[in-house]
């Protein structure tokens, strides 16, 4: 039988290249990881704006989140059957796949010293969020939009007269 050398690397070169070698055509494998470092997580959007919601919420001080027209359209959007939940409301994330940054927009009770709830709010958005997802928080920026006065009738708590079939709505 004729050997032929070029075969004879050819044969090498393929044996070189399996799976479990880090100099393959595709790159470095995932054969010799852990099981639970093989592949990716991603995480959405809403998933992050969710848990920041909910780390923010639990701060006192804090009246209540988002700016007041996105209070307002989610307080009806709530009231319709099968709406989306307003735990993220106030709250956007730009998710990556390491790391995110969140801004926050909320009301304040009077009284609160700002300065102080921001840094409380921060730290538990922060807190919660890298917990939970493994994202590292780049950054939390919080716009505080109102302050909300004891005698001051909540957005949320304003009920609206049913009206009746043909009869026009009372005027405020």
């Amino acid at each position: 039988m004729h050997k032929n050398p070029g075969h004879a690397v050819a044969a090498g070169s393929a044996a070189a290249h399996t799976p479990s070698s880090p100099s393959s055509a595709s790159g470095a494998t995932d054969a010799g990881k852990p099981s639970g470092e093989r592949g990716r997580t991603a995480l959405a959007v809403g998933v992050v704006e969710k848990i920041a919601g909910m780390a923010a919420r639990e701060v006192n001080g804090i009246h209540a989140l988002g700016s007041g027209l996105a209070r307002t359209f989610g307080a009806m959007r709530d009231r319709v059957p099968g709406g989306k939940s307003g735990v993220g409301r106030g709250i956007k994330a730009e998710v990556g796949e390491k790391q995110t940054a969140i801004d926050i927009a909320l009301v304040v009770e009077y009284g609160v010293v700002i300065p102080e709830l921001a840094r409380q709010v921060r730290e538990n958005i922060i807190d919660a969020v890298e917990r939970m997802t493994g994202l590292e928080v780049v950054e939390v920026n919080i716009a505080v939009n109102d302050v909300h006065l004891p005698d001051e009738p909540d957005v949320e708590e304003e009920e609206e007269e049913p009206v009746v079939a043909g009869q026009r709505p009372k005027l405020k």
